[in-house]
């Protein structure tokens, strides 16, 4: 055994988002109906943050050579656990290892298994048995095929993704994505959540665990549909896989109404870089503009790329349903009667109906001939909304300085407005 001094303490420090692999785990007749391409599905992946479970540091103490492995039915989501080390600090040690397993209890459902035998047979008990989300279905969408089809309006790119319309015929060889509205009353979805919940520490910096005894949260969970290759009489014929899912939380509206929060977000890692993100939130924002209870969306604490994110969807839809297709005069300086029914229609909270008017009006002044008279007061309408937005840090500096800065915030928001236009992504350091 090594000596624990203080010289090699280093060597039983292991990084834990290093250490922690986590996998999603199908049947194998799912995996076997996976592709080359898809391969990526059934692989595993590190979480992003641990410091809720193990420390702000992150580092798990008193082992070499770590290796735990959390992994997930995906389905199901029932859990499997192994830690695994090359060697470990004696009992005789002045510092002790940290305790893994007493830890990740305090966040995992306590049915969890350490046997990978037992885990496999659950994971083929949940395959036939047929897993059906908790829920119910609000939208599903699929691969755009098309050629030609599925461009952007707002940026003329192609999409990969187009909504299943109602009554479509769908093909069963195809993998659909679906959303399934939940709340705590839905039945086995209590149970359900207490199994997803971690991944919102693995993947939101300053993500927590929420109140089971709080009503007034929503969900909406993500799934990928499958054909299933052998038939079960009275059963659902397909496989359901966890993809990610949102949470939202309802405010009363006076009178009548509520007003909905966005606070979690999340896909997880084998679906990321494929625009599930985008399609996750845009067909939520649609399904809530058909609910007449729901006032208003707002989004808590947004990350830059969520912003992105949503004013790449927010101004596709708008622009879709040519909302800002009104003669400039109407638009420059804005009617303030159309801006606020216009608001109130599609249920978006004051800045961002503010915002994607600008970026259209900038999308129009850079395509159309040169209009000196309605650019200036564009300009004015923009600076007037940002000295409203930043009046605590202005009003107590001079005239010129004031000036000066509204300028420099103008400039910068027109750049960043190119950028979203041209359909970049933000650079986040």
């Amino acid at each position: 055994m090594a000596s624990t001094t203080v010289e090699d303490a280093e060597k039983w420090a292991n990084d834990g988002t290093g250490a922690l692999s986590i996998k999603l785990v199908r049947s194998a007749e799912q995996t076997a109906q996976l592709s080359k391409a898809e391969q990526h599905l059934i692989s595993s992946f590190h979480p992003k943050f641990v410091y809720p479970i193990f420390g702000q540091e992150e580092t798990i103490y008193g082992y070499q050579d770590l290796d735990i492995q959390l992994q997930f039915d995906s389905s199901s989501l029932k859990n499997f656990l192994s830690i695994h080390f090359k060697d470990k600090l004696p009992d005789s040690s002045p510092v002790q290892p940290d305790p893994i397993e007493e830890t990740l209890y305090k966040f995992i459902p306590p049915d969890y298994t350490k046997s990978e035998e037992i885990f496999k047979k659950a994971v083929e008990a949940t395959a036939s048995e047929v897993f059906s989300p908790p829920g119910t279905k609000i939208s599903s969408y699929r691969a755009t095929h098309s050629k030609g089809k599925g461009k952007s309006v707002a940026t003329g790119k192609f999409e990969p993704w187009v909504k299943c319309e109602s009554g479509e015929e769908e093909d069963d060889e195809e993998v659909i994505y679906e959303l399934w509205a939940a709340n705590w009353k839905t039945p086995g979805f209590r149970e359900f959540h207490r199994r997803m919940q971690i991944f919102i520490l693995f993947f939101i910096e300053g993500g927590s665990y929420i109140e089971e005894d709080d009503h007034r949260w929503e969900f909406v969970v993500l799934y990928e549909r499958r054909k299933r290759k052998t038939d079960v009489d009275g059963q659902t014929p397909y496989s359901y896989h966890f993809c990610g899912y949102v949470t939202l939380y309802s405010f009363y509206h006076y009178p009548s109404s509520t007003r909905l929060r966005l606070s979690q977000f999340i896909i997880l890692p084998p679906y990321q870089s494929c625009s599930h993100g985008s399609m996750l939130y845009s067909q939520i924002f649609q399904y809530l503009l058909k609910r007449d209870d729901v006032t208003e969306l707002t989004i808590e604490d947004p990350s830059e790329a969520f912003e992105d994110l949503r004013d790449k969807e927010d101004l596709k839809l708008l622009m879709k349903h040519k909302v800002f297709n009104l003669d400039l005069d109407k638009l420059v300086p804005v009617d303030r009667e159309w801006y606020q029914a216009t608001k109130e229609k599609w249920k978006l909270a004051d800045r961002q109906f503010a915002r994607l008017l600008e970026i259209a009006l900038k999308i129009r002044f850079d395509g159309e001939e040169p209009n000196p008279k309605m650019e200036r007061l564009y300009r004015i309408a923009v600076k007037e909304r940002l000295y409203r937005f930043n009046y605590d840090s202005l009003v107590n500096i001079s005239k010129e300085e004031r000036r000066e800065r509204l300028q420099e915030t103008f400039e910068a928001v027109m750049k960043d407005y190119e950028r979203i236009i041209l359909g970049q992504r933000r650079e986040i350091e």
